[in-house]
């Protein structure tokens, strides 16, 4: 991790993948523009690496200019773009490519365009070091992408934060504040699924259910939940890389979010590395495991009342409520012992009224940070 001014950034990208990135896009520069002359412009202040790195990998001629604007004012974009350094060379029926650092809203690159056609270009190309696809929000053809990235504040490889940082040839993103993120468990019949959707509001986190972002995936047919469904549709257990991806995604939907409930998941050891890797690369963690604790009688007592009304099978029959909960317990030791070495396990009684259960988690909660 790295402190720039008062923020904190933590590793993003690296060099070799910056590098191999800049060798596919200068490799595709060079096959549409093989025996011509193109203008190269690089778009100051953070350009100047990308552009560097792409000059040395052109096999042709070619000739070099600069402009320089801006837009962000922090970390924040202000939507606004002021030339600061104006284009003086002739492109009056040339071909130019733009080389840019990175291309999030698309404003500097309109406001680009628009200065060439001004000027009479012929042909306008835009090449891109990062590209922020998710915010993108204009018409205008991106060329050629390095890198595809979410939308995240980033530093290094000549982007800056208040003038650090350009100098970095790995790639650091914006720490994320202090997150709360929760792995709630709970067994049949605790009452998990209730106090998920009271804590979620009382702490402002977010609410991934397993079994929600799977059938979510599936029903639409993204790419992740049609690979998903082939391994279902087999018989066979959905790879924990499908499912961390499907994770990682409701993650990135909620770049804002004060953190996270996790339900559902990790069920192993295993999958428990992949959440730590998954919240590490966000500069975050899992805060703890909160088991919802009940008595296996109260539990079978509660289902088999509960089966009179939900019309489920499996709150009917005792001894499918018992293997249920057994499985359950069968889980629940592995990860209990997983989170125990990192002292972060929590037991809660699960007895009682809702409000009481949710008075004992928010103390364990609050007593966290």
């Amino acid at each position: 991790m790295i402190t720039l001014h008062d923020l904190q950034f933590v590793p993003f990208i690296a060099e070799d993948q910056i590098t191999t990135a800049i060798d596919k896009l200068s490799e595709d520069l060079n096959q549409d523009f093989e025996g011509k002359t193109p203008l190269f412009i690089g778009v100051l202040n953070g350009a100047f690496m990308f552009f560097s790195e792409v000059l040395k990998r052109y096999k042709g001629d070619c000739e070099v200019s600069f402009v320089k604007l801006a837009s962000y004012q922090g970390t924040q974009t202000t939507n606004k773009v002021q030339e600061l350094i104006g284009l003086d060379e002739d492109v009056s029926d040339r071909t130019v490519v733009i080389l840019e650092d990175i291309v999030d809203t698309g404003n500097t690159i309109e406001v680009l365009i628009q200065m060439l056609k001004d000027k009479g270009c012929k042909t306008v190309k835009i090449a891109t070091l990062f590209f922020k696809e998710e915010v993108y929000t204009k018409e205008i053809t991106i060329d050629y992408v390095g890198i595809a990235i979410p939308n995240r504040f980033i530093v290094g490889y000549g982007l800056d934060y208040n003038g650090l940082g350009r100098n970095l040839t790995d790639v650091y993103q914006l720490k994320m504040n202090k997150m709360t993120n929760l792995v709630l468990f709970g067994p049949p019949g605790a009452g998990k699924g209730t106090q998920a959707e009271v804590l979620k509001e009382k702490y402002n986190l977010v609410h991934i259910s397993t079994g929600d972002v799977f059938r979510y995936n599936i029903k639409n047919a993204t790419e992740l939940g049609t690979l998903a469904k082939s391994y279902i549709d087999k018989g066979q257990l959905v790879p924990d890389e499908v499912t961390i991806n499907m994770l990682n995604a409701e993650v990135e939907k909620n770049p804002e979010a004060n953190g996270f409930i996790f339900d559902g998941f990790p069920r192993t050891e295993a999958q428990a590395d992949s959440l730590a890797t998954l919240l590490e690369d966000k500069g975050s963690e899992v805060s703890a495991m909160i088991a919802l604790e009940v008595d296996d009688e109260v539990l079978v007592n509660r289902l088999l009342e509960r089966g009179k009304t939900s019309g489920r099978a499996d709150d009917a029959d005792e001894s499918v409520i018992r293997n249920r909960i057994k499985v359950y317990y069968d889980e629940t030791a592995i990860l209990k012992n997983y989170y125990q070495k990192q002292s972060k396990y929590f037991g809660v009684d699960g007895v009682g009224a809702i409000e009481e259960i949710t008075d004992r988690l928010s103390k364990t909660i609050d007593n966290l940070s």
